[in-house]
């Protein structure tokens, strides 16, 4: 009821103040797009999150890129070729230059991909990379330490941006609040906690872009960005929470796109410290969700329900069946586990409305288990920065996947990615381990497949983490707005969107 009287609030100042065309309101030639929050940071190798991600992959190119039919193609690649099992040879286009005006070469390759190597977000993708050899200024040897199943899609993900080598290593550590990449736009100005400003890079390689730039707002309260959306301050919202879905699909001047995503939202526990790295209070709380009422509720019906960690379109999936409400079951596990009387928990987010709404629910939910759940809303970079370090019990995150199963699990559950890599859960299984490197380092589609599907079993069983929902990608834009594609890893390319305002 609250949000409904917020909402009739809004559309009554709404009526007051504006009554020109929606597309009046924003620059004509200049696209604006508002997110929940800020980047984490610039700098593409040092996080994961598609916040930042959505930003600084406008700024910078990788070797090769995702095609609107979810096909690699070549980007700065030219062309390649698999020499052998680890080595990818591939030849670099030439003429390209950066911001500044420096040569795009294979120094700059080199130095970008064996940085990733070693930088907290990248290394998930790039940890089995050996060496970038240079074989001339336009030509490249990447070499893994074995073999490498998803190389070219770990190429393409944000991580794997190129930057100029010079620029970082003659800057500081404010280069990244000033990147210069090959992009299609042009970092201009960042006003923290407002927006980010990008021009056209009128002499793109692949074409300029279709507008004059971007504008990244940021506007954290779910329904403010709904009502900037309708009066016409911004063009594009992205990741509209399914609250607002409503609203924006049933208003003839907008667009709202929802389609299947490859991405998860799972409940993440503590697996290295506290109640919840026993295996058996996680599965007490396991027993005492009601997973439906979240999902129906939390998301408004408009996610899709499951509980493995590799989404239904991906290689490696298969339905495994739900935990089972069981309240006596639980409150034994937790007896078992030293429990008896329960005990209490905090409950971390950040400002995302279904988030929010899950942790509402799910306090309710474990009371019957005597589990005294406190919630906490946090920013969004200290929340990242703090799951990072293992300081909490029991959060909700989103991951936003791949169309390569590798992508959807390994940076969440290997060891090796423990912590800000996306790993927030600490969880640590050896044989799982075993499965997601092999998985790695197979090019059998079956013997990957395989892999996968007893990871996911295990990691279910375990209660690695509670996997609730698999999100669609929801953005809401203009009417006027044409030539823009909706990635299903919530990360999107902005170049060939215009404003058609005729």
């Amino acid at each position: 009821m609250k949000f409904f009287l917020k909402r009739l609030l809004y559309s009554f100042i709404v009526l007051l103040l504006f009554t020109a065309p929606a597309f009046s309101k924003s620059l004509p030639a200049t696209l604006i797009v508002a997110q929940q929050t800020d980047p984490k940071t610039l700098d593409p190798a040092a996080s994961n999150d598609v916040y930042s991600h959505n930003v600084s992959v406008q700024i910078y190119d990788r070797l090769f890129e995702w095609s609107d039919q979810m096909q690699i193609e070549p980007s700065l690649a030219e062309s390649w070729t698999q020499k052998d099992p680890l080595t990818l040879n591939v030849k670099l286009k030439k003429g390209v230059k950066f911001h500044n005006g420096d040569d795009f070469t294979a120094e700059d390759v080199k130095f970008s991909l064996e940085r990733s190597s070693k930088a907290p977000g990248g290394m998930t993708y790039f940890g089995n990379l050996d060496r970038v050899d240079i074989i001339n200024p336009y030509e490249v040897d990447i070499v893994t330490k074995s073999p490498y199943g998803p190389m070219l899609s770990s190429l393409a993900h944000g991580s794997g941006s190129i930057l100029n080598k010079k620029y970082v290593e003659n800057g500081d550590k404010e280069v990244f609040f000033e990147p210069i990449g090959t992009g299609p736009f042009i970092f201009e100005s960042w006003k923290s906690g407002d927006r980010i400003v990008m021009k056209a890079n009128k002499d793109y390689f692949a074409g300029a872009p279709a507008t004059d730039g971007i504008i990244f707002r940021n506007i954290p309260e779910t329904t403010s960005r709904t009502i900037a959306l309708e009066t016409g301050e911004i063009d594009m919202v992205l990741s509209v929470d399914p609250i607002d879905m409503t609203p924006i699909e049933e208003n003839p001047n907008l667009v709202l796109v929802a389609k299947p995503s490859v991405a998860l939202n799972y409940i993440g526990f503590n697996n290295e410290k506290g109640p919840t790295s026993d295996i058996r209070v996680r599965q007490a709380i396991a027993l005492a969700i009601n997973q439906t009422d979240i999902v129906d509720t939390a998301f408004v019906k408009r996610a899709i329900q499951t509980v493995s960690v590799i989404p239904p379109s991906i290689l490696g999936y298969e339905e495994i069946p739900p935990y089972e409400i069981n309240i006596e079951k639980a409150k034994k596990l937790l007896a078992e586990a030293g429990y008896p009387d329960g005990f209490k928990l905090r409950f971390w987010t950040n400002e995302n409305q279904s988030r929010k709404d899950t942790a509402v629910i799910l306090q309710e939910q474990l009371k019957a288990i005597n589990v005294d759940m406190s919630i906490e809303i946090l920013e969004w970079s200290a929340y990242l920065e703090k799951l990072g370090k293992a300081e909490h019990d029991i959060y909700m995150l989103g991951w936003p996947g791949s169309a390569d199963p590798d992508g959807c699990v390994y940076p969440l559950f290997h060891s090796k990615s423990s912590g800000t890599a996306g790993n927030m859960a600490f969880y640590k299984n050896a044989r799982v381990d075993e499965l997601l490197d092999k998985g790695r380092a197979s090019v059998d589609p079956a013997e990957r497949a395989a892999a996968y599907k007893e990871a996911a079993r295990i990691i279910h069983d375990e209660v690695g983490v509670y996997v609730l929902a698999i999100p669609p990608v929801s953005l809401g834009y203009q009417k006027y707005i044409e030539g823009f594609f909706a990635y299903p890893t919530f990360v999107h390319f902005f170049r060939k969107v215009k404003k058609n305002l005729k």
